[in-house]
C-alpha cells in the first residue's frame, strides 16, 4: 500500500476538552470550567486552527470527522454545525463521510442530538461504560443505567449508526455479571461496541486509590477471561471484534477509527489534539513525502490564546524517521484483526520484523500464520498486545 494522502482516507479530529465533572479513573485532556464555557470564543479559535491546516497539508477530502473530548455533547448545535461547515470548506467532506461525536447519556445532552443530525453528525458514540447504576456511581458518571438506555433508543431513532461504550474489569465484576451485563448491552441493538478493559492510569483518583490498597480490580487472570468472554460472546452475536476493543457487524465498524489504524493521515484540531500529516520535504513530489507528528496545547485557553497568536495551537511538530513510522505502524495496525501489511511496513520504513522472531512468535502462540503477507495477533496475543509489539518493534531490519 503506497503512503499518500489518498491510501487509507484523510480524517479531521476535533478534540472538545470540556466536561461537566472529571471522571476518576479518565487520563484523557479534559477539564471542567464551573463558571461555563464561552463557546463563540472557542469557535473562531476552532474555525481558525482548521484553516490554518489546511494551509498546511493542500487540497484533502475528507472522508471522516470525529469530535472526541472531554465530553463533545456540551457543544451546542450550532458550534458543530460552524466547525462541520468549516472543514468541508477547506477539505471537502466526501458524499458518503462519516461524521462521529461522542455523547453522554444525560437526558440534557440526549435533548441535543436532533440539533446535531441537523448539523451533519451521522453517527454518535455513547459513553455508557456500565449498565448498572452501583458501578455507575463508582465510576463517578453522572447518568443512571435508565438514562443510558433511554439515550441508546434516542440515538438508534435520530441516527442511521450509533456505538456504546462499556468498560469491564471493574472493582469487584464477576465473570458472570459481566456475562448478563454483555448480553444485555448486545441486546439493546446496537450494531457496534466499544468494550475498554479498565486499567488504573497514572495522576488519576483511581491511580490514588490503588496505590492506598483502597481500590482493587481483577487481576491479570481474572482479566484474561472477561477478555475471552467478551470475544466469545459478541462473536456469536454477530458483532465480532474488528479491533482490540471495538465490536461490530460487518460494515459497522468506525471508519475513522480505522484510518487511525490502518495508520492513515488525519488533521488534529483542538487543545491537546494529535495529529499525523502528510507533508511536502523539500518538494512537491510525492517521494519526497514526510510524515509530521504534531501535539497541540493542552490547555484550553493557551491553546486560543496560541492560535490567536499564530493560527494554530501546535506546540510539537515533528518529522518522523522511517524506524518511528515502523513503531506507530505496528504499534496501531497490530490492534486490527486485519493485522499488519508487510508490504506497507516496508513501504513506510524500508523494514521488516526478523523471520525467526516472527516464528517465535508464532510457535508462542502470540501470532497467526503469516502466509498472507499480514501479521495478525492472536486472541493471546491481543490480550498481550504490548509485549508482542515490543518483541517485534525491536526486531525490525532493513529489507
Amino acid at each position: 500500500m503506497p503512503d499518500n494522502p489518498d491510501s487509507v482516507g484523510f480524517g479531521v479530529y476535533i478534540h472538545w476538552p470540556f466536561c461537566a465533572a472529571k471522571c476518576p479513573y479518565c487520563d484523557f485532556n479534559s477539564h471542567v470550567r464551573h463558571g461555563g464555557v464561552d463557546q463563540d470564543t472557542f469557535l473562531t479559535a476552532y474555525l481558525t486552527e482548521i484553516a490554518t491546516s489546511a494551509r498546511a497539508t493542500g487540497p484533502r477530502q475528507t472522508t471522516s470527522v470525529f469530535f472526541g473530548g472531554g465530553t463533545p455533547s456540551l457543544m451546542e448545535p450550532a458550534t458543530v454545525a460552524a466547525i462541520i461547515d468549516r472543514v468541508d470548506d477547506v477539505w471537502p467532506i466526501a458524499a458518503d463521510a462519516e461524521i462521529t461525536l461522542e455523547a453522554n447519556p444525560t437526558s440534557v445532552e440526549t435533548e441535543r442530538f436532533a440539533g446535531y443530525r441537523t448539523a451533519g453528525v451521522n453517527r454518535v458514540s455513547l459513553g455508557v461504560q456500565s449498565l448498572r447504576d452501583d458501578d455507575l456511581e463508582r465510576l463517578g458518571r453522572r447518568h443512571t443505567a435508565a438514562e443510558a438506555r433511554a439515550a441508546i433508543d434516542v440515538a438508534a431513532r435520530t441516527f442511521d449508526r450509533h456505538s456504546f461504550d462499556l468498560i469491564y474489569a471493574r472493582p469487584h465484576q464477576t465473570a458472570g455479571g459481566w456475562e448478563r451485563e454483555l448480553r444485555e448491552a448486545i441486546g439493546l441493538g446496537t450494531r457496534h461496541l466499544s468494550l475498554y478493559q479498565l486499567t488504573i492510569e497514572a495522576g488519576t483518583p483511581f491511580a490514588a486509590l490503588y496505590d492506598k490498597g483502597r481500590l482493587s480490580i481483577p487481576p491479570s487472570q481474572e482479566a484474561e477471561t472477561l477478555f475471552r468472554i467478551t470475544r466469545d460472546i459478541t462473536s456469536a452475536a454477530g458483532l465480532p471484534a474488528y479491533e482490540t476493543s471495538n465490536h461490530a457487524a460487518p460494515g459497522e465498524e468506525s471508519r475513522h477509527n480505522l484510518l487511525y489504524w490502518r495508520y492513515g493521515e488525519y488533521a488534529g484540531i483542538g487543545p491537546g489534539a494529535h495529529g499525523r500529516l502528510i507533508v511536502p520535504s523539500g518538494g512537491a513530489a510525492a517521494s519526497s513525502a514526510c510524515r509530521l507528528a504534531t501535539s497541540n496545547e493542552p490547555v484550553p485557553e493557551a491553546w486560543s490564546a496560541r492560535v490567536g497568536e499564530n493560527g494554530d495551537g501546535i506546540v510539537e511538530r515533528e518529522a518522523l524517521e522511517p524506524e518511528e513510522q515502523a513503531d506507530e505502524y505496528l504499534m496501531m495496525s497490530l490492534r486490527l484483526a486485519e493485522g499488519t501489511d508487510m508490504l506497507r511496513l516496508a513501504a513506510l520504513s524500508g523494514r521488516e520484523p526478523a523471520p525467526d522472531t516472527v516464528a517465535g512468535l508464532v510457535a508462542d502462540g502470540l501470532l497467526d500464520d503469516t502466509v498472507s503477507g499480514r501479521l495478525r495477533a492472536t486472541e493471546r496475543g491481543a490480550f498481550v498486545l504490548n509485549e508482542l509489539v515490543l518483541r517485534l518493534s525491536q526486531s525490525l531490519r532493513p529489507v
